[in-house]
């Protein structure tokens, strides 16, 4: 039990804008990187990012105060572990997600009282556009939205693995498989199975230079298109990463029945995404719900409601398997 009392606590939650954007403010500065090899003075910081050093400093000293870098002596600052994923390029790193979340996403929250009101999609109204749309024409925003959904789910694949037998499928194909990790660490794992990797076509170019340095251009072939329209045949499972989460139901049920139209009977559908359970306990995918509400426009499900997708675009629903992280696979049949 805690002694804080609720009014503390919540002060705590409301507060919490404060904590995205001055984490936010260090990766955009790229302090992490910057400490890599050692501690610096904040004199140092400051000439290196532009910045000025008062006011640095009570940002870095802000941070310092959550665990995220540490304060010694003559102000100079070195990392701490909760530091360490906001450096750039090294294993489970998030500064590419600090770096979306504190901005564009940022904005697209400030727009939820008006979204729950009026149904209008907050990023849409912000942008002007889809937030695909606005990626492709923009390639840095696009390649720190890979990075950042690799920070988000990339420590999800070996739960899928070790909680999924890929090992029957001879032909995998990965629809909307953006940068290619979730198929490369699947083949990786799976030599026997190849995989087809689909997405639209400025992402399959962002993806081709991944999956060739897997060395798993011969086993990997890279399709570009318009999954609302058709995906490729050729398949024995078809599999999508949270991808059906950011549609509404009507255009959910549009890819599902394109994928349907290119298999046989029998061929799996594998999705893998956040299922809501019942009740008031803590789940990450009830937060990301309102995600999916704000920027795409989509939404995560309930079992029963992804009975009621698989009925409508002609699959059975078998199983759900549940993953040592918070997604599950949710496996169907072609009718």
């Amino acid at each position: 039990m805690t002694d804080i009392p609720p009014h503390a606590i919540l002060g705590q939650l409301v507060t919490g804008h404060w904590t995205t954007q001055v984490i936010h403010a260090a990766a955009k500065f790229g302090i992490a990187d910057l400490l890599a090899e050692g501690s610096k003075s904040v004199d140092e910081l400051a000439d290196a990012t532009d910045t000025q050093p008062e006011l640095l400093y009570r940002l870095l000293r802000a941070l310092a105060s959550i665990g995220i870098f540490a304060e010694q002596d003559d102000k100079h600052f070195k990392l701490t572990p909760l530091a360490e994923p906001l450096r750039s390029n090294v294993p489970g790193s998030q500064r590419s997600l600090a770096l979306m979340m504190g901005d564009e996403q940022y904005r697209a929250w400030g727009n939820l009282v008006d979204a729950v009101r009026t149904g209008d999609n907050a990023y849409e109204k912000i942008f002007g556009k889809a937030i695909f749309d606005h990626l492709a024409e923009q390639p840095e925003k696009a390649r720190i939205f890979d990075d950042a959904m690799t920070g988000i789910h990339g420590r999800e694949t070996r739960e899928i693995l070790d909680a999924y037998d890929f090992s029957a499928i001879n032909v995998l194909a990965d629809i909307g498989g953006g940068n290619g990790s979730n198929i490369t660490a699947i083949l990786q794992k799976h030599t026997a199975t190849r995989g087809i990797l689909f997405d639209l076509h400025h992402v399959i170019e962002r993806a081709r230079p991944n999956i060739q340095s897997a060395g798993l251009a011969d086993r990997c072939e890279l399709i570009d298109g318009d999954f609302f329209r058709s995906v490729p045949a050729g398949a024995d499972a078809y599999l999508m990463r949270h991808i059906i989460h950011d549609w509404d139901d009507e255009k959910s049920i549009t890819i599902l029945k394109n994928c349907h139209q290119v298999m046989s009977p029998g061929t799996r559908l594998l999705l893998v995404e956040s299922v809501i359970p019942p009740g008031n306990e803590p789940f990450m995918g009830k937060f990301l719900d309102l995600t999916m509400m704000l920027i795409p426009g989509g939404k995560e499900r309930t079992e029963d409601e992804y009975q009621r997708l698989y009925d409508a675009a002609g699959f059975d629903l078998v199983r759900v398997v549940p993953t040592n992280s918070e997604v599950s696979v949710i496996e169907g049949l072609r009718r």
